[in-house]
């Protein structure tokens, strides 16, 4: 069924003219915000893995990684095209002379069509966004979560919004694509807060999102104060609703790189029904169906400069 979405598959199909998979990558990069740069403990939502994928083990180097799942991909679904996703920790979080060794070793393979590096909005400086626009077809992704200070605040997050809105101008004007991370469902935003998130990412035309639902994960800060004083937490109608809220308002041009989520069950605490990514999908279109309704169809196209 054609999506009435932007999906990041379509958009990947349309720039190669082949499907691209996406390896996940751990580089071993660190977090300013875990090791006391910035503060001990990292973002209270965040538990030891740093959102690792446990796909690969940290201890092959980069160049194992790769090649280990180009072989599996192409075995598996005779696969033609790769992007290379750093997705572990803070994959900035390094002098630029270390960067530029470990993002030239995934191009091992001409397989390899694009990079991308996910990273925090306050661990990229002018020198490192110079050296990353080098590469073929770069993205960033970038946690922001929440667009509201006072929530950044209340999460650990050590950076604010400006911080944010800094860094996608600076990473745009190198023509790198920017992709932002939100999550819904903090127990101090209100639906309305959470469309603000939306509204200045459209103002920004992102060129990618991806929209997470609050999880509690076990070791978490977070699943400290939820056992403490357990909190609401969005129900999957909830959600999803307001995750069609936000596409509606987001430019045609945002790809939608996740809406639902992937996460390993044995460490999720709250809410169960994350993981359950198929009916989520159905739902989110369903739902878009009964409005008669696009991604776009609320966009202002109001531009921040």
């Amino acid at each position: 069924m054609e999506k009435r979405y932007y999906p990041f598959s379509s958009y990947l199909k349309k720039t190669f003219n082949k499907k691209v998979y996406k390896i996940t990558l751990d580089g071993g990069f660190s977090c300013p915000n875990r090791d006391g740069t910035i503060s001990f403990g990292g973002c209270i939502f965040c538990d030891e893995t740093g959102s690792y994928s446990r796909c690969n083990n940290v201890k092959n180097s980069v160049q194992m990684q790769i090649k280990k799942s180009i072989e599996k991909l192409t075995k598996q679904f005779k696969a033609e095209a790769f992007m290379a996703y750093f997705q572990s920790y803070s994959n900035t979080y390094a002098p630029v002379d270390y960067l530029k060794q470990i993002y030239d070793s995934v191009f091992l393979d001409d397989k390899i069509v694009s990079i991308s590096i996910g990273t925090r909005p306050d661990c990229v400086d002018n020198e490192k966004l110079d050296l990353i626009s080098t590469y073929k077809y770069p993205w960033i992704e970038y946690g922001l979560q929440s667009a509201n200070n006072k929530t950044l605040k209340l999460i650990n997050r050590g950076h604010d919004f400006e911080c944010f809105r800094r860094a996608v101008i600076e990473t745009k004007k190198r023509n790198i694509k920017v992709c932002a991370h939100i999550i819904l469902g903090f127990p101090n935003e209100s639906k309305k807060d959470m469309l603000e998130t939306a509204k200045k990412l459209s103002e920004l035309e992102i060129d990618g999102i991806k929209i997470h639902m609050l999880t509690v994960l076990a070791d978490s800060p977070l699943a400290k104060m939820y056992k403490e004083n357990s909190f609401y937490l969005l129900n999957m109608e909830q959600y999803v609703q307001i995750v069609c809220d936000i596409l509606e308002i987001l430019p045609k041009t945002t790809t939608i790189q996740r809406i639902a989520g992937t996460g390993f069950s044995e460490t999720t605490l709250e809410p169960k029904w994350v993981n359950r990514r198929f009916e989520i999908l159905n739902l989110i279109d369903k739902i878009m169906i009964q409005r008669n309704s696009y991604q776009g169809q609320n966009y202002t196209n109001k531009k921040i400069s």
